[in-house]
């Protein structure tokens, strides 16, 4: 909907100077329709919570197949906090849902830039109805993005960023390599690179090694016992759904449900805390309450529910179709497990939709083009999380970019404040210059730079 536009000068009795002053506040502030004049846009402009931002919520008219525009289509969310038409703009990706939060990722804290947050397609609202799952694909997101950058290009003039974490990382090397013109830059967060969807040893070898051995140790411990006590953490998990009203359509029982949850403990464990954490974990000797607390804070026993589920399935049919995904061994575990093979996107997928996946195609694309050209691209991963274990690497043909790793962090959205003082006024240096902002001095007019909403997420990326 269009906003209330500022009124005129004609008749203000206004000096020159002051006029002046006004009709540079009225340009700026005529964003919210300039905004509103994109074919395909609605506009609403909402409080802000940032000082020197003004907080838009967007819904932009996407096509539904991109190589069919003129067919079906849907509206997306996106997130606008604007500064400055003549900002760099930083364009971050969640892979998810878009938070409905003002926050500052750490590369629009370091260019002091306006910020934009895209829903990623098929996640609820922005999802087509009736749902053609075929067309949850990598190329068709990118190209969404890449169409909210042309929309919006006539508008931001400065330089543009892409950045995400996890998934939305993985999605902005995705949009990069499809569109590698549309953006000058790209800051990569915890992305992991599953081009050999066939061979997970290297999340063994990180489960064998990660932490100090008394921690490791500690953790395997634990998910053992609760395997060991499965009865009782079945009754008290009954109770909980019972309680709650949580279902088991999509795992079909609880106790499937329960495993789950303890395959995922260790892995949870590493990719949401730090070595400096085990101190605060039960003893395996400990109660039932304690450990059944235990399990449930670090994996979320709700999240294994229908309810839980639900939001997340388009992730699932991402990855049981082009993205692939981590499958251990479990080996601490067995045998002990009922369900091992239940460990699988098609397991958290209702049966209704068909799901084929293509044998890492799109991921070996998507590994030979970064090995070979990317560009002004930097990567961050933390040492201890799993999701490191298969990261993107560079090629001969890569230039003006990095690979870092964050000693003993985890799965974290703002590492290259952890890189050691070295690495961080590097890449610090080389996003700033990127977004051509590398002479200007460091006043940050975003306020302080908050974590990412979406950086506690429960599915496994």
């Amino acid at each position: 909907m269009a906003l209330v536009l500022a009124a005129g000068l004609a008749g203000s009795g206004l000096t020159a100077a002051q006029a002046a002053t006004t009709t540079a506040v009225e340009a700026e502030g005529d964003i919210g329709a300039r905004l509103d004049a994109i074919p395909g846009m609605e506009v609403t402009e909402k409080p802000s919570t940032i000082p020197g931002q003004r907080w838009f919520w967007l819904t932009y008219r996407q096509p539904v197949d991109h190589r069919e525009p003129r067919g079906r289509w849907f509206e997306q969310r996106i997130m606008l906090q604007h500064v400055s038409a003549d900002r760099p703009t930083v364009f971050y990706t969640s892979g998810y849902h878009t938070p409905e939060v003002m926050f500052t990722a750490e590369p629009t804290a370091l260019v002091d830039g306006n910020q934009i947050s895209m829903e990623y397609r098929y996640f609820t609202p922005s999802r087509p109805e009736p749902t053609d799952w075929r067309k949850d694909t990598i190329w068709q997101a990118a190209t969404d993005q890449h169409r909210i950058i042309e929309a919006l290009d006539g508008i931001y003039t400065g330089k543009w960023i892409t950045t995400g974490a996890s998934k939305g990382g993985m999605t902005a090397v995705y949009h990069k390599r499809f569109y590698p013109d549309d953006v000058d830059g790209s800051v990569v967060y915890v992305a992991p690179n599953d081009v050999r969807n066939r061979d997970d040893r290297a999340y063994d070898r990180f489960f064998e090694t990660v932490g100090s051995p008394e921690c490791n140790a500690h953790v395997k411990a634990l998910a053992r016992e609760f395997l060991e006590r499965r009865p009782a953490m079945l009754e008290r998990f009954g109770a909980a759904a019972r309680e709650n009203g949580w279902t088991f359509e999509i795992l079909r029982t609880p106790d499937r449900a329960f495993e789950n949850s303890v395959m995922d403990f260790e892995w949870a464990f590493w990719q949401y805390s730090l070595e400096s954490d085990c101190k605060d974990l039960p003893a395996a000797t400990a109660s039932d309450d304690e450990l059944y607390a235990a399990l449930d804070t670090v994996s979320g026993l709700s999240f294994y529910t229908d309810q839980g589920l639900e939001a997340y399935v388009p992730y699932y049919y991402q990855a049981g179709t082009q993205l692939g995904w981590p499958k251990p061994e479990f080996r601490n575990l067995r045998p002990m497990l009922r369900y091992e093979s239940s460990y699988q996107p098609r397991t958290y997928v209702p049966r209704d939709i068909p799901m084929r996946f293509d044998h890492g195609r799109a991921m070996r694309d998507i590994d030979r083009w970064v090995r070979r050209n990317a560009e002004h691209m930097l990567f961050v991963y933390g040492e201890n999380d799993p999701w490191g274990a298969e990261p993107f690497e560079l090629g001969r043909g890569a230039r003006d970019s990095d690979v870092y790793v964050a000693p003993g962090q985890n799965h974290s959205a703002r590492l290259i404040a952890e890189l050691p003082a070295e690495q961080k006024a590097d890449a610090q240096s080389d996003v700033r210059r990127w977004a051509g902002v590398g002479d200007e001095p460091r006043t940050l007019r975003s306020g302080p730079a908050a974590d990412d909403p979406l950086q506690m997420q429960r599915p496994r990326l």
